[in-house]
């Protein structure tokens, strides 16, 4: 094993298309290079080891001085396809329709008929014991040796993979969770084992017996995947990317699989606040737009988290980054509807067979054949995988569209990129405009690899003056990776409402829940001296459902930004009393400190060639982004081409590139 002055940082971004590789060589000065390929969904590692040796870090890998930052989509996909693992589901007496009850929402407020909902755990997986505990604490039922042996015997005839024991009130006292789970573990039973207690205890049964079925259910296909991972790594240090921006163990992350929904999304809020620091500028809406979908998210300062994200039709209720996620990205669909109305996405052409501008066989229209007719894409872009693209195949594909809506291609490439628009704005409004904020008070930050060719229409839409592409933008999830922190956060339900004399037992809880996440920490290998803890609560008016997480320091400074948050959320605040419904501490060891080499540029250009874009009266400018130098300054219409990206300045914008080599995009004509 190398020194730490020897050991090569890897993050690796693994799309549903492209799977990216950020590399930084250690040394007096961190040196950064980028690599790209096609993921391959069906062995996710396969890709990881190709991008390893098209990197040239096999001597590294060999070697064990190969640092591994991963964030995976192994768990996204097995809940998103419906492929996890047979789990068991436990909980009280008269409680065993729990999850397929759950809120009783309809799906679609004004749809009389629907078709059924099929519950996450089948009926007869889902099983019922004693050991109930009521919202004072007292034990309403107790957990007797009768009620452990008979669900060994149940566990045993259903044999399944894995087990999720949820209690009710067990965030309170998880004495008879502990005692199921010892049980379990001391039988013949091999099987994966969740206790709520200790995914996510706070109360809510409904969203806290969803969070332990997805985190038992999920831990076989997690730990198959990242132990396969390992074995390929050959002992090389492995950190997995939670969706909450810090990262964990790999031998920690079978047991939190939960927590890796969102692992390569929060990549990319990590990158972009790492970015925001550097440029000074932390008002940001980011913008991530790729082969698949596209997130957006808004950082004013800091990461917001939530702990009521959504995935498919589950809620999450663990922390993870606040982000909003649309099926719209370069693979998305277009396709004319039943009514004749062209509509693109949320399916995807995804990497095989991809759009049909990559001839591997894709037959339809995607938004990437768009911009390819259009013009806005080179067909000499330099693609991952050595792909090379067909314009004749888009034109194909689209002029397919365009006979049924009566349309030329040109006009049909736009109808999809302007439909595609759409989705995304409307997306920014969401996490912007519906909160309280304007989004021409915050920059755009474009990445992901069809980012920049939307970027400027985007921004148009937003009323939003300035935008910025990074430098790496194609791979910037990546580069979050090896900029994230390492951590954790701890959660726990204390119910009080903000009167005098609860001041004094809120420090007391947060003190040890603190505690509690040191020690887990330290168990992990990190140094004790090296953490650094940070307090927030969720907060609420009394008689409210739903929580806004603050800031904690104290009590009187807490509910005063509470009440300035709701009033810049919801337009309103109220004169009932606050309640501390959970505290939450986020204990992390910060990354080593790094730094955006300055932009050095390869060469220059003799001559600048210019195409033809639709819809633009004059000719658009081609630049090749690694030859611009600093302080090159160029109007649209432009097209800039760099690695595993495209950026397309549109006419009335002005781009700069600053001493980091990002590309800052203004638009003075926006009022």
């Amino acid at each position: 094993m190398g020194t730490a002055r020897d050991m090569t940082i890897l993050g690796v971004d693994a799309g549903g298309t492209f799977t990216d590789f950020v590399c930084i060589d250690a040394g007096a000065e961190a040196s950064f290079r980028i690599y790209k390929t096609l993921s391959t969904p069906e062995a996710p590692e396969r890709a990881i080891l190709a991008g390893i040796r098209g990197l040239g870090l096999t001597g590294k890998l060999d070697s064990g001085d190969l640092h591994v930052i991963h964030g995976s989509t192994v768990a996204t996909n097995a809940v998103l396809e419906g492929k996890v693992a047979k789990t068991v589901f436990i909980t009280n007496h008269g409680f065993k329709d729990m999850l397929r009850l759950a809120r009783q929402a309809r799906p679609a407020l004004y749809a009389l008929e629907f078709e059924p909902i099929q519950p996450p755990v089948p009926p007869e997986f889902c099983l019922e014991t004693g050991g109930r505990i009521a919202a004072d604490g007292m034990i309403v039922d107790t957990l007797t040796e009768e009620d452990v042996s008979r669900l060994l015997a149940e566990i045993a005839n259903l044999q399944p993979q894995a087990v999720a024991i949820n209690l009710l009130f067990s965030f309170m006292d998880d004495a008879f969770e502990r005692k199921l789970e010892a049980a379990i573990k001391n039988s013949d039973l091999a099987v994966f084992i969740s206790r709520s207690s200790a995914v996510l205890p706070v109360y809510k049964e409904y969203e806290r017996g969803i969070a332990t079925w997805l985190n038992a259910s999920l831990a076989p296909i997690v730990s198959r995947y990242l132990s396969i991972l390992r074995d390929q790594l050959r002992g090389c240090s492995l950190q997995i990317m939670q969706s909450s921006g810090e990262t964990i163990a790999a031998d920690k992350a079978s047991d939190l699989a939960v927590n890796l929904l969102l692992s390569g999304p929060a990549g990319g809020l990590t990158a972009i606040q790492f970015l925001g620091r550097q440029i000074g500028n932390e008002k940001l809406i980011s913008f991530d737009m790729g082969g698949t979908s596209t997130d957006v998210a808004l950082i004013d300062g800091k990461i917001n988290t939530t702990i009521e994200g959504q995935i498919e039709r589950y809620p999450i209720g663990v922390p993870m980054v606040d982000m909003h996620t649309i099926g719209a990205g370069g693979g998305s669909i277009a396709f004319v509807d039943s009514g004749g109305m062209l509509k693109v996405g949320p399916h995807s052409a995804g990497a095989d067979p991809g759009p049909a501008c990559y001839a591997k066989g894709g037959e339809v229209a995607t938004v990437t054949d768009a911009n390819l007719v259009l013009g806005r894409l080179l067909v000499s872009s330099a693609l991952a995988g050595s792909l090379t693209l067909s314009l004749a195949k888009s034109k194909s594909a689209i002029k397919a569209l365009g006979e049924v809506l009566g349309m030329c291609i040109e006009e049909t490439a736009l109808g999809i990129i302007t439909i595609a628009n759409e989705h995304m704005a409307k997306a920014i409004r969401l996490i912007s405009v519906n909160r309280g904020y304007d989004p021409s008070e915050f920059v755009l930050a474009s990445f992901g690899g069809a980012g920049g060719l939307h970027v400027c229409s985007i921004a148009e839409a937003m009323q939003m003056k300035q935008a910025i592409v990074p430098v790496y933008a194609g791979v910037l999830s990546a580069l979050g990776m090896t900029v994230a922190d390492r951590g954790r956060q701890f959660t726990r339900t204390v119910a009080l409402y903000a009167e005098d004399g609860v001041a004094k037992n809120l420090e007391e809880q947060f003190l040890e829940l603190a505690e509690l996440g040191r020690c887990e920490l330290v168990n992990e290998g990190l140094s004790r001296s090296k953490l650094q803890v940070k307090y927030s609560a969720d907060c609420r008016y009394r008689g409210q459902s739903y929580t806004l997480n603050i800031p904690w320091s104290n009590l009187q400074t807490c509910c005063t930004a509470f009440a300035v948050l709701h009033k810049q959320r919801y337009g309103y605040d109220l004169s009932a009393g606050i309640e501390i419904v959970n505290i939450r501490v986020n204990v992390i060891a910060a990354t080593k400190s790094l730094s955006l080499p300055l932009h050095c540029s390869k060469g220059e250009y003799d001559k600048c060639e210019s195409i033809k874009v639709y819809g633009s009266s004059e000719p658009a400018k081609v630049f090749n982004r690694d030859q611009l130098q600093t302080g090159t300054e160029f109007e649209g219409p432009a097209v800039v081409s760099e690695y595993a990206a495209t950026i397309f300045v549109a006419p009335g914008w002005t781009a700069r590139v600053d001493q980091y080599g990002n590309l800052l995009l203004s638009n003075k004509a926006i009022e």
